[in-house]
């Protein structure tokens, strides 16, 4: 148990450097997701065997309790035996008592130690829980840093073009429409020469007259 969270708490730390310094990552967001995903599963892995030891002390302790119980009522019957002196009887009791004794022990020993286990276990998960939790933040700062140079390479993309296209053919259209205007005015100034020459004619035979 304690080698797993060593394997994962040292995944945590190095495997995110990994996948951020690979070069050719083409695009390492998505792989850090992927490397979450398999944490967050490694993590629900942890929870069923801490929920799993926990399990194991309760038994440990109820194993305890009954070998306890049992081992306490063979003594009190061997006194009674002894008493009414019973020598098989006290004999058996005592043997009793002692195998229930040392059943005892070992459970208590078993229990101690389970309960100590349990403990490291939680402590550390609880670690590796934050460890987790403050990765998924650093991912989203990431995730935000991508987003600004994306926005912004857009961007510059977008000024590039109206620098270089959108002005050059607003200036092309100014042309073509001063052209055209230039063309409507004379075909307008041929249209009506003929007509302004002959009122100026009509006019000075009726100052001569």
């Amino acid at each position: 148990m304690a080698n797993l969270f060593t394997r994962i708490k040292d995944s945590i730390e190095a495997d995110l450097h990994d996948v951020l310094d690979k070069k050719e990552q083409k695009n390492p967001i998505k792989a850090l997701n992927q490397y979450l995903r398999q944490a967050e599963a490694e993590k629900e892995k942890v929870k069923k065997l801490i929920e799993r030891q926990y399990r194991l002390k309760e038994e440990f302790a109820k194993e305890h309790f009954r070998a306890q119980e049992l081992a306490d009522k063979r003594l009190k019957q061997a006194n009674i035996a002894e008493k009414a002196g019973e020598e098989a009887l006290y004999e058996f009791a005592m043997k009793e008592h002692e195998e229930y004794q040392g059943r005892a022990d070992r459970m208590k020993v078993s229990m101690q130690e389970a309960s100590a286990q349990l403990e490291n276990l939680e402590q550390k998960y609880e670690e590796m829980k934050h460890q987790l939790k403050d990765m998924h933040l650093r991912r989203m700062e990431l995730m935000g840093r991508e987003n600004i140079a994306h926005a912004n390479h857009q961007i510059n993309q977008v000024i590039s073009n109206i620098s270089d296209k959108p002005f050059s053919k607003f200036a092309e259209m100014e042309r073509y429409i001063e052209c055209l205007e230039r063309k409507v005015n004379d075909a307008y100034y041929r249209s009506t020469f003929d007509s302004k020459i002959a009122k100026l004619e009509k006019e000075l035979q009726e100052k001569a007259n």
